[in-house]
C-alpha cells in the first residue's frame, strides 16, 4: 500500500473518532442560555422585571435567572458585595449551586477511553509524519493578541476619573460601535484609530479596558514588542494573523500597548535600521490603511514617546485621532482619590481636598499608590484606620524616599544640615512670586540627609510658563543652603551636600541663555540646535551652531546669572540671620519644620525682604 494512502486511511479514522465524539458531547449538553451585561441585569432587578428566584454558580462567578418573557438568561458576575443584599431587597430567592457534578465527564471517559487513545495515537504519528517537534516553528507567525468575544474587564468609564477630555473621545468611539447608523446616516465615518498619548501612569491603559468593557464587542489586546522576535519576517506574520482575526469578528477593537516599541521611525541611525522592526511597521501600516482597509476595526494604542514614531503611522487615516492622556489637575486627582479612597478604612480626619492640593504633578499611578503605601504604614503601626499622619508619612516617603531614623547624626553634622535647608527655606520665603514652603526637614531620606519641600504653582505647572523672575529666585533659592554654610560655618567647613543644588542652578542658568533668549547681551536668541539620530539619543545630543566667541559670550551670561542668584541669597541670609538661627535651631530641637510653624517665625521676627537686583 502506498503512503499516500496509509496517509489517507488515518485521516479518515481521525475524521470518524472526532466526529463521534463531538456529536456524543453535544447531544448531552443543554443549549446556552443568552448571556445579560450586569447593568442591565442590576437594572431589572431593582424595577422588579425579575420574579421568583436566582440561581447562583458555586465559584459565585455567574448567575442564572428567568427574565419577564419567562426566558432563562445567564450574567456574569463581578466582585460586588452589596449584590446579596440587592437581591433579597426585591423579594428574590437566593440560590448557590452545589458543586458541579462531573459525572457526565467521568462517563465520557469510560466510555471513550480506547478511542481517545487512537486519537492520541493518530496525533502523535500525524506530527512525526510533518516534521517532529520542528514543526512548532509553524506557530511563529501566529498572533499572540489575547482575545475576549465578550469583554468581561470589570472596568467601565465611571472607574476612570481625572482625565475627562480623553474619556469624551473615547466615549465617542464607544458611540460609532454601538449606534453606528446614526453616524453613517449623515456621512461620518468610524475612525480607524485612537492613539493615547501621556506619561507614564496617566491612565492609558486603564482607558483602553473601560472601552472594551462599554462596548461590548470582541476585543484584541497586544503588546507592541510581542510582534518582534529574533526571525526576520515573525512579526509582520503576526500582523497579518492578528488583522485576519479581527476582520472575522468585526466590528471589534484592537488594542496594542506600548507601540512605540513597533513603531519607532524607519531608516533611522547609521548603518540602516532593524530589518524585522521595520518589516512589521510596513506591514501594519499596510494593514490600517491599505487597499484593502480594515472597515469595522478600530486600533487603540497607547504610548509615552510619541516623539519616536513613524509620521507615516501617526497620519490621519491610520490613527484619526491622538488623545492626549495628560497628568490630572487638582479637580481631577480630587476624582482619581475618590476612586482609590474605595474599600479603605479612613479616619475622619483625612481630607482629600488637602492631599489633591499637596500632591500637583502626581499621576493616577502615582495617587494608587500613595493610598496604598499610606495603608500600609496604618497596617505597620497596628491601626484600623489610615489617618491624615500616615498619608503626609506617605506623601514624603513617595517623593524623597522613606526615613532614615536609625542612621547616628553628630550634633555638628546635624547643625549643619539644619543650617543648610533653613537656608533653602528661607531664601524661598523671601523671595517674591516663589513656591510657599511647605516642610523642612533634617531627617534623611534616600540619599538626600534633609530636604526642603515646595508647593509649585499648579497655574505654572499646567502652562508650562515660568517667568524670567522666577528662575532667578529658584537658582538663589538653591543656593540658600551653600551660603548659608559659608556665613554660619566659614568658607573652610563648606560641604558636598550642594552639589544637586549647584548642577540644578548651572542647568536653568544655562537654558535662560541658550533656550529661553533672557540674556540682555546675547539677546532673544535659540542657541544650540537638537541633534542625533534616533538610535544615537536624540534627545540629549546636541550641535553647537554658533561661534566660538559666542560661546565665551554664552559663559559670560551664565556666570552673571550664577553671581546675581549668589549676591540675592547672601543679601536675604545676612539681613536676617536671626531668623536663620531660630529656624535651625527649631530644626535640631523638632527635626521637621511645617509650614505654619515657619510662617509663625517669620510673623514674630522682623524681616528685611529680598533685593530685586
Amino acid at each position: 500500500m502506498s503512503k499516500r494512502w496509509k496517509n489517507a486511511g488515518l485521516y479518515a479514522l481521525l475524521a470518524i473518532v472526532v466526529i463521534a465524539l463531538l456529536t456524543a458531547f453535544f447531544e448531552d449538553q443543554p443549549q446556552e442560555p443568552q448571556r445579560w451585561k450586569y447593568s442591565k441585569f442590576i437594572q431589572a432587578v431593582e424595577n422588579d422585571r425579575i420574579e421568583g428566584s436566582v440561581s447562583i454558580s458555586s465559584d459565585r462567578s455567574e448567575a442564572t435567572f428567568t427574565n419577564p418573557q419567562g426566558e432563562k438568561r445567564k450574567v456574569y458576575l463581578p466582585d460586588d458585595p452589596q449584590l446579596i443584599e440587592t437581591l433579597t431587597q426585591h423579594d428574590l430567592d437566593v440560590k448557590v449551586q452545589p458543586q458541579s457534578n462531573d459525572g457526565f465527564w467521568l462517563r465520557a471517559l469510560s466510555s471513550f477511553f480506547f478511542p481517545i487513545l487512537l486519537l492520541v495515537g493518530l496525533l502523535f504519528l500525524l506530527r512525526r509524519a510533518q516534521g517532529g517537534p520542528g514543526s512548532q516553528a509553524m506557530n511563529f507567525g501566529k498572533s499572540k493578541a489575547k482575545v475576549q468575544m465578550e469583554p468581561q474587564t470589570n472596568v467601565s468609564f465611571n472607574d476612570v476619573a481625572g482625565i475627562d477630555q480623553a474619556k469624551l473621545e473615547l466615549t465617542e468611539v464607544v458611540d460609532f460601535l454601538k449606534n453606528a447608523d446614526r453616524f453613517t446616516a449623515i456621512g461620518a465615518k468610524i475612525p480607524k484609530g485612537v492613539l493615547l498619548v501621556g506619561p507614564p501612569g496617566t491612565g492609558k491603559t486603564l482607558m483602553a479596558k473601560a472601552v472594551a468593557g462599554e462596548a461590548g464587542v470582541p476585543f484584541f489586546s497586544i503588546s507592541g514588542s510581542e510582534f518582534v522576535e529574533m526571525f526576520v519576517g515573525v512579526g509582520a506574520s503576526r500582523v497579518r494573523d492578528l488583522f485576519e482575526q479581527a476582520k472575522q469578528n468585526a466590528p471589534c477593537i484592537v488594542f496594542i500597548d506600548e507601540i512605540d516599541a513597533v513603531g519607532r521611525q524607519r531608516g533611522a541611525g547609521l548603518g540602516g535600521g532593524n530589518d524585522e522592526r521595520e518589516q512589521t511597521l510596513n506591514q501594519l501600516l499596510t494593514e490600517m490603511d491599505g487597499f484593502e482597509g480594515n472597515t469595522g476595526i478600530i486600533i487603540i494604542a497607547a504610548t509615552n514617546r510619541p516623539d519616536v514614531l513613524d509620521s507615516a503611522l501617526m497620519r490621519p487615516g491610520r490613527f484619526d485621532r491622538q488623545v492626549v492622556v495628560d497628568s490630572p489637575d487638582y479637580e481631577g486627582r480630587r476624582q482619581i482619590l475618590d476612586v482609590h479612597a474605595r474599600g479603605k478604612s479612613l479616619a475622619p480626619d483625612v481630607d482629600l481636598e488637602k492631599i489633591a492640593r499637596r500632591t500637583p504633578g502626581f499621576t493616577g499611578a502615582d495617587l494608587a499608590n500613595l493610598l496604598n503605601e499610606a495603608a500600609i504604614l496604618a497596617a505597620r503601626r497596628n491601626l484600623t484606620e489610615i489617618s491624615m499622619d500616615e498619608i503626609n508619612d506617605a506623601i514624603d516617603r513617595v517623593l524623597a524616599g522613606p526615613e532614615k531614623k536609625d542612621r547616628v547624626m553628630s550634633e555638628k553634622r546635624k547643625a549643619l544640615v539644619a543650617y543648610h535647608e533653613a537656608g533653602h527655606a528661607l531664601v524661598g520665603a523671601l523671595m517674591p512670586d516663589y513656591d510657599p514652603v511647605q516642610k523642612i526637614s533634617i531627617i534623611p531620606r534616600g540619599a538626600a540627609g534633609g530636604l526642603t519641600w515646595f508647593t509649585p504653582s499648579e497655574e505654572r505647572m499646567d502652562s508650562g510658563l515660568y517667568s524670567r523672575s522666577y528662575l532667578e529666585n529658584q537658582m538663589a533659592v538653591a543656593l540658600g543652603g551653600r551660603v548659608a554654610e559659608e556665613i554660619i560655618f566659614g568658607n573652610d567647613e563648606v560641604t558636598t551636600g550642594a552639589s544637586n543644588d549647584l548642577q540644578q542652578v548651572a542647568r536653568v542658568a544655562q537654558q535662560m541663555v541658550t533656550r529661553f533668549g533672557m540674556s540682555e547681551r546675547l539677546g532673544p536668541v535659540a542657541l544650540g540646535r537638537q541633534q542625533g539620530g534616533m538610535f544615537l539619543g536624540r534627545d540629549i545630543a546636541s550641535e553647537r551652531n554658533y561661534s566660538e566667541e559666542t560661546a565665551s559670550a554664552v559663559d559670560d551670561e551664565v556666570r552673571n546669572l550664577v553671581e546675581l542668584a549668589y549676591r540675592r541669597a547672601r543679601d536675604v541670609l545676612v539681613n536676617n540671620q536671626h531668623i536663620l538661627d531660630t529656624i535651625a535651631q527649631k530644626l535640631i530641637d523638632k527635626e521637621t519644620v511645617d509650614a505654619e510653624e515657619l510662617q509663625e517665625i517669620l510673623d514674630s521676627n522682623e524681616v528685611k525682604m529680598a533685593a530685586m537686583v
